[in-house]
């Protein structure tokens, strides 16, 4: 099988250090049979957000099967962007083709026996991450008319193919609405009415 190791510590991470998460993610697939390390991502940066250069890299290599299992370190050295990007990231892993392993949370890994149970989970998360956006903004709009407002921001025009385009590039949803300067909600309207209309 193989297998692509990454990992990552943010510059905030007192203590931590990239070589640490290499040296075990490589001794750990030193000792499982039929593993073959062909590539290796590693960055110091925040995971806040997908915009980071080993972790386009990663995906890329991803599509084009270069690997079959991506290994890291913890789920929150993959990602700490929140429960919904974090589950498309692996939903992305997966529609490659593409398996999963974290090093430290032997639970969380798509060819083992809790794979439908942790997605399942994370998938109750970014649902109550919806939700709870929901709610802020109808809360905010509520608040906005009890003080005389009316309406919001202007509406602004929107090229759903530009977003399409980017979101398959592998950029994420907050990247795409910075660079558009569109709504975070606005990007993932279209990208979720895009593929439920391509079931």
């Amino acid at each position: 099988m193989k297998v692509a190791l990454y990992s990552r510590v943010s510059t905030k991470d007192k203590g931590q250090d990239v070589e640490n998460q290499q040296r075990q993610l490589k001794d750990f697939a030193a000792k499982q049979d039929g593993w073959t390390i062909v590539r290796e991502f590693s960055e110091n940066i925040s995971g806040k957000t997908s915009d980071r250069e080993q972790f386009r890299k990663m995906f890329i290599a991803a599509s084009k099967r270069e690997f079959d299992l991506l290994l890291f370190w913890s789920l929150s050295r993959l990602s700490r962007e929140g429960a919904l990007e974090t589950l498309q990231h692996l939903q992305r892993l997966t529609s490659y083709g593409v398996a999963y392993r974290s090093l430290t949370e032997p639970y969380l890994d798509s060819l083992g026996p809790f794979r439908d149970g942790v997605i399942s989970i994370l998938a109750c998360l970014a649902r109550q991450e919806r939700e709870r956006l929901s709610l802020t903004t109808i809360a905010g709009l509520e608040r906005a008319r009890a003080q005389g407002r009316i309406g919001g921001r202007p509406r602004l025009a929107c090229d759903t193919d530009k977003v399409l385009k980017l979101h398959l590039a592998g950029k994420s949803l907050a990247a795409i609405s910075k660079q558009l300067g569109i709504s975070k909600t606005s990007v993932h309207r279209i990208v979720e009415r895009s593929a439920k209309e391509t079931r």
